[in-house]
């Protein structure tokens, strides 16, 4: 199934047409360079500064229910990104590049993260200003939470029956 968006966050306004790169992770099923896009369902995993890093998950359908009460509580988001104190600041601050992509050229490389990649350049349909990342997510009804530290939550989350992602965690507080 083919999405209708297809979307890619930059803090580069000025991309007229992205070109093919090597995939800053290691996909089995990537084989050469390839242009990143993500579905619009899960653009909120990436509405921060692009080395910020973060824990996201969402409930699926074979999610336990003990996972549910204890990851999402009575949240009304169906959503969650938790990050780092440290970096509030600097998500505030952030401006960031929505482009939009038609998706014909893209292939699904993981339903649950909502990652599309293509192997040819691609050439943005349009690109829209998010001036206020926090406030962007608070439209889309996404829980946002704070804390000292990511490690403790992202072990939890990865042993967890929730779909996650971990994103540049590589940059997170390393522990102590």
């Amino acid at each position: 199934m083919q999405p209708n968006r297809l979307v890619h966050i930059s803090e580069d306004p000025t991309i007229k047409v992205f070109e093919p790169k090597p995939s800053p992770s290691h996909f089995d099923s990537i084989h050469g360079d390839v242009v990143f896009a993500i579905t619009e369902t899960l653009l909120h995993n990436y509405l921060f500064p692009r080395d910020c890093p973060r824990v996201t998950f969402y409930s699926k359908d074979s999610t336990s229910e003990v996972d549910k009460e204890k990851f999402l509580g009575n949240t009304p988001a169906s959503f969650v990104v938790v990050l780092e104190n440290k970096w509030r600041e600097k998500i505030e601050q952030a401006q960031l590049y929505c482009y939009e992509f038609r998706p014909d050229n893209f292939v699904l490389l993981d339903e649950g993260a909502g990652y599309y990649v293509s192997y040819q350049s691609e050439t943005p349909l349009s690109m829209r200003i998010i001036k206020n990342c926090l406030e962007e997510l608070e439209k889309r009804t996404i829980e946002v939470r704070f804390v000292e530290t990511l490690w403790p939550l992202a072990r939890e989350v990865a042993e967890s029956t929730l779909q996650f992602s971990l994103i540049r965690m590589r940059n997170a507080i390393p522990e102590s």
